[in-house]
């Protein structure tokens, strides 16, 4: 069980770092809410130590030590680490699904890039898919179908990010646009990272980016109903808060070079009306045929890991190889680093 002061450090975290999930969190039930917030404000803070510190390969090397320790039942004295460690215990959340979000990091340690939409929608997984299917295993919903429609959801989610964080990640040297989509609209990647300025290119990718995001949250939708009753209202509020992201970029001509898409108290209200309207809906409607679609190439592992019949495993090759490079360039750039 999640300590009390350490789930109102969750919280706090929450709330003042993640406006949509707080105002979706609010929908669930307390028996998933409270380990949610655990499980955000973890990944939370091990994204922000990669994404915003200085030295990201260490932050990722420290964050694989804090799941070791967490999976080994002793975990570092931090509130995050205690409250993910009990929910680790409760709800025998399998290792590969933080590990999967561990590798994402990894790649952005390296600052990797994306020669195609299937590479994106790999790191997606990583990033977003396996927080969602760690929802999905905190509300005891293990079955393959189900998780299949979380990663959509999930991959939806980080497209939409990616959509409204391009002129940002610009200015930081990030890319995560396919790179073969810069071929296609005639823009250089090093010219546009060196000055990135709003385009029809750059609208054209936007474009094309949430049209894929918004066709998964469709897609997302026939698993709502394959989860608890009293947890779809949450779920169906993060989709249309999320995708209402979306809207607001479109609303400015796909502009997200001079400016931020944001989303106003009243459009969240809005959204989780018509979230309750759906959660409504699906308690008579018959499910669609959609839930039994194959999942994703590039999640199929994550479903794997968490479905009814999936058995534990270790680190993945891959997984193993990307933290060996990263310790590596630790290695390296301290032997360099002169002696005092």
């Amino acid at each position: 069980m999640i300590r009390p002061d350490d789930l109102e450090h969750c919280r706090e975290v929450i709330r003042t770092g993640s406006y949509s999930f707080h105002a979706a969190s609010k929908l669930l039930p307390a028996n998933v809410r409270d380990p949610a917030l655990a499980l955000y404000a973890f990944c939370r803070l091990a994204d922000d130590e990669v994404d915003e510190g200085d030295h990201k390969r260490r932050a990722v090397l420290d964050l694989q030590q804090r799941l070791d320790t967490i999976y080994a039942g002793q975990p570092r004295n931090a509130p995050e680490d205690r409250a993910f460690a009990a929910i680790v215990e409760e709800f025998e959340m399998p290792k590969a699904l933080p590990d999967a979000l561990l590798e994402g990091l990894a790649w952005d340690a390296q600052e990797r890039r994306y020669n195609d939409l299937s590479g994106v929608r790999s790191y997606s997984a990583r990033v977003a898919s396996a927080v969602g299917v760690m929802m999905c295993v905190l509300m005891r919903a293990r079955d393959g179908n189900a998780l299949a429609r979380a990663c959509d959801l999930g991959v939806a989610m980080q497209l939409t990010n990616i959509a409204r964080d391009v002129g940002e990640d610009a200015r930081a040297g990030r890319v995560y646009l396919p790179l073969n989509w810069f071929d296609e609209v005639g823009l250089d990647v090093d010219a546009f990272l060196r000055s990135p300025e709003p385009s029809v290119a750059t609208r054209r990718m936007t474009s094309r980016l949430l049209a894929e995001a918004h066709r998964l949250y469709l897609r997302s939708e026939a698993g709502v109903p394959a989860l608890p009753r009293d947890a779809r209202t949450g779920i169906y509020a993060a989709r249309f808060i999320y995708d209402g992201i979306g809207t607001q970029l479109r609303r400015a001509n796909f502009d997200n070079i001079t400016q931020r898409a944001h989303t106003s108290k009243v459009q969240k209200l809005g959204w989780v009306g018509r979230a309750m309207l759906r959660s409504g809906l699906s308690m008579v409607t018959p499910r669609s045929p959609v839930l039994h679609a194959r999942p994703l190439s590039e999640v199929a592992f994550l479903v794997d890991s968490a479905s009814c019949e999936s058995l534990p495993l270790g680190r993945t090759a891959a997984l193993l190889d990307v933290l060996a490079q990263l310790q590596q360039r630790e290695a390296d750039i301290e032997q360099r680093s002169p002696r005092i």
